[in-house]
């Protein structure tokens, strides 16, 4: 197993959280990682990427052209990293903020309404975590119980109300592309 995921947005978007919080699960899982952060001139509203490879072998080289999967957080992101997706690929949409119509054929599309569900859920912070629980049920890369293990870990002492939030978070990204 190899994926090589982009994941892209605005800054501020949690692209960051994203990655890591893959890349940290991966790691506890026995995986080979890499974690690649790109950032743009700006900070919150610029942009930002981050290029993740998860494998069950030695990850010869952390950058790579072509994807595996691709997290587009926004419009611009899903412009630029499309057409690095290899065929039969999977592209995850945020169709929250990317209303424009986008199809290619040779891969399979996921649109997750993320902020609308994490609006729903109170916070809109915690729209990250619900593309992290599609991506993981989409794809199986990592499993949801180290995921939830991770925040409980990141979410503690007096931030510990958050942990159930991005539980809720992640599990409604889950069941939003129920595979």
């Amino acid at each position: 197993m190899k994926k090589k995921i982009m994941i892209a947005g605005f800054g501020g978007q949690g692209v960051m959280s994203i990655g890591k919080s893959l890349v940290e699960a991966g790691m506890e899982e026995g995986l080979e990682v890499s974690w690649v952060p790109s950032y743009g001139p700006e900070m919150r509203g610029g942009t930002a990427n981050c290029s993740v490879t998860l494998s069950d072998r030695p990850v010869a080289a952390p950058v790579f052209s072509r994807c595996t999967e691709l997290i587009a957080m926004n419009y611009p992101s899903l412009l630029k990293f499309a057409p690095t997706v290899d065929p039969e690929g999977i592209i995850f949409i945020n169709s929250s903020i990317i209303t424009e119509d986008f199809d290619r054929p040779d891969v399979t599309i996921y649109r997750v309404p993320c902020d609308d569900i994490a609006r729903g859920l109170g916070n809109v912070k915690c729209a990250n975590m619900v593309m992290l629980g599609a991506v993981i049920a989409a794809t199986g890369a990592v499993s949801k119980e180290t995921v939830e293990k991770m925040i409980h870990h990141i979410f503690s002492g007096p931030k510990a109300k958050l942990a159930d939030l991005n539980i809720a978070a992640l599990s409604a990204g889950m069941d939003s592309v129920a595979v």
